[in-house]
């Protein structure tokens, strides 16, 4: 099945990932000329929907700590669309020292180092990782470099965290970067946002404390309505198959219980909406809503959406239920004495951030897993089982929900 896009071509350092709509479109298809109007295509970027920010509590920081009194020397790469690089607030972390940044493009590199209060930049992440200097890096480049450029980083020596997903379509990255991880011995992180939700983090204190016991069944939903697709580097975004990008959901499992999915029969509707055609996208991709139903490592059963094409309220969201209790916005159950569910304390001067307030969160948990050299929340076993399931539901799709077995990654 010819359904993986072709990564990013590095001699392309120079090119604006902003090309004009119409160019980046034909240029991603190889169709050359097309009488199709541009605004059809890639639409000028409104505020992306779920990256909206939540206010940070008042007394968020009133009973934090510091875990060491060094400061962690820290690179970033990528200043794209979503601006990643700057979003989750590393530069305002009293044990971070921000040594240099990077991105492609001269321009966004610039803006970057000026956000983020730092000198020094570097044209590409190939040169970046030669600093010595520099501890751990966070990746917030394009999704189908991810696994290629976080493998570059361990393999400098340097612990790294990554934006979603682990991996971009490819089973081999998968078992290529979880290998890399295991052998260099550090620190990897993926910021999947919806573990630090609330209510997503309150579910993870009761399943902790025994609250759920085993989850008999869950639901993940991620609504993103993209009629037309988020310009993005070499397009990768226009025809993407919404279950290539399933961490959103899947952690409404995997991010409570810390398990897997071992099976996966998925079902997808054909999209009417023309980036989503076949013939129009690099992925020969037909649906704008995928709808997987996993086995779960605990034998219970999970339903996990993700859709571009049904408009209304979008997001991330979901629920639980388990042989002792529920979540449906609430805790009930057979567990009586009260749980401790509110998100850790955030340092002095941290924003909660956008993605359902998770941002700041997300951040501070990679910087104290690596002060107090510790396995980060969203280890490379749970990154790796969020994102690895989405790529099997979509083959399952693209076979008419044929029941397909999940690679496993354990600890």
């Amino acid at each position: 099945m010819n359904s993986l896009p072709n990564k990013p071509d590095e001699t392309d350092v120079r090119q604006s990932a902003f090309h004009s709509s119409r160019r980046l479109f034909l240029q991603c298809l190889g169709l050359g000329v097309a009488h199709v109007g541009a605004s059809s295509l890639v639409a000028q970027q409104p505020a992306i929907q779920g990256f909206e920010s939540k206010p940070t509590p008042a007394a968020a920081s009133a009973d934090w700590h510091p875990v060491s009194d060094r400061k962690l020397r820290l690179g970033i790469v990528g200043y794209g669309v979503c601006k990643f690089g700057a979003a989750f607030g590393f530069q305002d972390h009293p044990n971070v020292e921000i040594v240099a940044v990077s991105d492609l493009v001269p321009e966004r590199c610039a803006e970057l180092a000026k956000v983020c209060r730092c000198q020094k930049t570097y044209p590409s992440i190939e040169e970046m990782v030669k600093d010595k200097s520099i501890e751990a890096i966070f990746v917030a480049t394009d999704a189908p470099s991810h696994a290629r450029h976080c493998m570059l980083v361990l393999n400098h020596g340097k612990h790294v965290a990554s934006a979603v997903p682990a991996v971009f379509a490819s089973l081999d990255d998968a078992h290529a970067l979880f290998q890399t991880v295991k052998r260099t011995g550090l620190k990897y992180m993926m910021f999947e946002t919806s573990c630090f939700h609330e209510e997503l983090h309150a579910m993870r204190q009761i399943y902790r404390a025994g609250g759920f016991g085993p989850l008999a069944y869950c639901e993940g939903e991620y609504y993103h309505y993209m009629d037309q697709p988020i310009d993005s580097w070499k397009g990768w975004r226009i025809g993407l198959p919404p279950q290539f990008y399933p961490t959103h959901s899947n952690a409404y499992c995997l991010g409570v219980n810390g398990g897997s999915f071992t099976e996966v029969s998925c079902m997808g509707m054909r999209s009417s909406i023309i980036h989503l055609q076949p013939a129009n996208n690099p992925y020969k991709n037909p649906f704008g809503t995928e709808i997987a139903l996993f086995r779960t490592s605990e034998g219970g059963m999970a339903r996990m959406a993700v859709s571009w094409d049904t408009p209304g309220y979008g997001g991330e969201m979901g629920r639980v239920r388990g042989l002792r209790g529920s979540y449906y916005g609430k805790y009930e159950g057979l567990e009586k004495k009260p749980i401790e569910t509110r998100r850790p304390p955030l340092p002095p001067g941290v924003d909660a951030g956008g993605h359902g307030g998770s941002h700041g969160y997300l951040m501070d948990e990679f910087v104290t897993a690596v002060l107090q050299d510790r396995l980060p929340l969203v280890n490379i076993a749970m990154a790796l089982n969020m994102t690895v399931s989405g790529i099997v539901a979509h083959h399952s799709a693209m076979k008419d929900g044929e029941l397909l077995k999940i690679p496993q990654f354990k600890m």
